[in-house]
């Protein structure tokens, strides 16, 4: 005779046999004296997920158009990289755009500290790290996030284009993210500025010799790069190409054929 398995139903999924827990997600939601094990389990992680993007799509939704300005949370008051960031944060703010960085120290302070030097918006996105790293005193809007690519959707969705100051690791991962972003036209008219030639130009010749070379990439893929060491030259490829995204999104519109 066939040996019934136990059998339980959990929302959409259907569990048996051993896979079947001593007791309900409503029991254990509701006994306080059970364990907390369940709340980081990954079926939680989803909502907590889903919750930083309604929190994050909420608090931008309303903002200006607005550049992302990286850099290195290293960076020191007293370096040139810093006033860099200043005056670049106060020249994106002077040309209408709100200044968007990570919220630290270092370059995305100076980028704060220039928006709010001209009275422009300043926002932070954080991130929960193993170490201590405060929201800088210049942020308007700040908003901690738990998960890294939660906050990079709202990097790029809120931004119309990345400015990138001298940075490590974390700032490599944003720029190379952004570039597969535009090669692969998941976006589309959203400029990379590097500034610091003496920086990253050894960089761009290595893309040059061999991702290039190597035939890895493609000779239009070195157009997605703006290499500068001028913050109006910067500001100015980012307002023109957001003019030609602004222009392009009217033309499409007045294409589309009106519903019967």
């Amino acid at each position: 005779m066939k040996q019934t398995r136990p059998e339980r139903r959990q929302g959409q999924a259907v569990v048996r046999g051993s896979m079947v827990p001593k007791s309900t997600h409503d029991q254990r939601l509701l006994d306080r004296q059970g364990p907390a094990d369940w709340v980081h389990m990954d079926p939680w992680r989803v909502l907590r997920i889903q919750a930083e993007f309604v929190e994050g799509f909420g608090a931008l939704a309303e903002l200006p158009p607005a550049v992302t300005v990286f850099g290195s949370a290293r960076t020191k008051v007293d370096s040139p990289e810093y006033q860099l960031g200043v005056e670049l944060g106060r020249a994106l703010a002077e040309a209408g755009y709100a200044v968007i960085t990570g919220g630290g120290p270092g370059v995305m302070e100076a980028g704060n500290r220039g928006a709010v030097e001209a009275d422009g918006i300043s926002v932070g996105l954080g991130i929960e790290l193993p170490f201590e790293q405060q929201m800088n005193e210049y942020v308007d809007l700040g908003i901690e996030f738990r998960y890294f690519f939660v906050r990079k959707t709202m990097f790029v969705k809120y931004s119309c284009g990345f400015i990138t100051l001298p940075g490590g690791f974390g700032t490599l991962d944003e720029l190379f993210e952004a570039l597969t972003l535009v090669q692969t036209r998941k976006v589309t008219s959203f400029p990379v500025v590097l500034m610091g030639t003496e920086f990253w130009g050894g960089m761009v010749d290595w893309i040059k010799s061999s991702l290039l070379g190597s035939g890895k990439i493609s000779p239009q893929d070195l157009d997605l790069i703006h290499l500068t060491d001028d913050v109006g030259e910067a500001v100015r490829i980012i307002v023109d190409a957001d003019k030609a995204r602004r222009e392009e999104q009217e033309a499409a519109s007045k294409h589309q054929v009106e519903p019967q």
